[in-house]
C-alpha cells in the first residue's frame, strides 16, 4: 500500500504532461481498468458529477465503474488546465491524449507508469496491471464482496477475480501464525 501511495501522489512538478500522468494513474488505480481501457477512454466515458466511467471492455461488453474523489480531483485538473494545452486547440474524443493531441498506446502508458515509480522511488518493477491487482486485492481485503469486485475488473468467470482472493488468504495465513498461540 505504501508503494502505491508513493505513486499516486500528485507530481513535484506540475506540468500538462504530469498532470495528465497523474490523473491517468489515480483513475487506473481507483477503477482497476486494464490498460487498453484507459487508454481507450473517451471523453464522454466520464462521468464527473457522479463519479462513474462508462467502459468498453472485452468481447464489447460495457459496464460502469466508480472512481474516488482523488480521481475525480485528478481529472478535473486535467480537464481544465493540461489538457486543453496538450491539445493546442486541436480536437480528440480520447480522454488522456498524447502530445500530439492523439490517443495514447499501452507501450507508453507502461513507460509512464516505470518512469513514475522510479520517480517516487520505487526500485521494483511496478506495471499497469500491478495498480490493477492492487485494486481487487485492496478491495477485497477491506470487505468488497467478491461479485462486485468480479464486474467492476470486468472478469466475465468469477474464478478468474478469485485470484485476488488467495492473495488474502496468505495474509490471513501470516497473521495467524504471527498473533495466535499455536499457528
Amino acid at each position: 500500500m505504501a508503494q502505491v501511495n508513493s505513486l499516486l501522489q500528485p507530481p513535484a512538478v506540475s506540468t500538462p504532461l504530469s498532470q495528465r500522468n497523474h490523473a491517468m494513474l489515480q483513475t487506473l488505480y481507483s477503477t482497476g481498468l486494464r490498460v487498453s481501457e484507459l487508454v481507450s477512454l473517451p471523453v464522454t466515458s466520464c462521468n464527473l458529477s457522479s463519479c462513474f466511467l462508462r467502459v468498453l471492455g472485452k468481447g464489447e461488453k460495457e459496464r460502469l465503474v466508480p472512481f474516488g474523489i482523488p480521481a475525480k480531483e485528478a481529472i478535473e485538473t486535467y480537464m481544465e488546465s493540461a489538457r486543453p494545452l496538450i491539445l493546442k486547440g486541436k480536437r480528440s474524443n480520447t480522454l488522456f491524449i498524447t502530445n500530439r493531441g492523439k490517443g495514447m498506446t499501452r507501450l507508453r502508458f507502461w513507460q509512464i507508469v516505470k518512469e513514475a515509480a522510479r520517480a517516487a522511488g520505487i526500485h521494483e518493477t511496478i506495471s499497469p496491471h500491478s495498480l490493477r491487482h492492487s485494486f481487487a486485492t485492496h478491495l477485497l481485503s477491506h470487505g468488497a464482496d467478491l461479485r462486485s469486485v468480479q464486474i467492476m475488473l470486468g472478469h466475465s468467470d468469477i474464478t478468474t477475480t478469485q485470484i485476488y482472493t488467495q492473495v488474502d488468504q496468505k495474509r490471513l495465513k501470516s497473521i495467524h501464525r504471527k498473533f495466535h498461540p499455536r499457528g
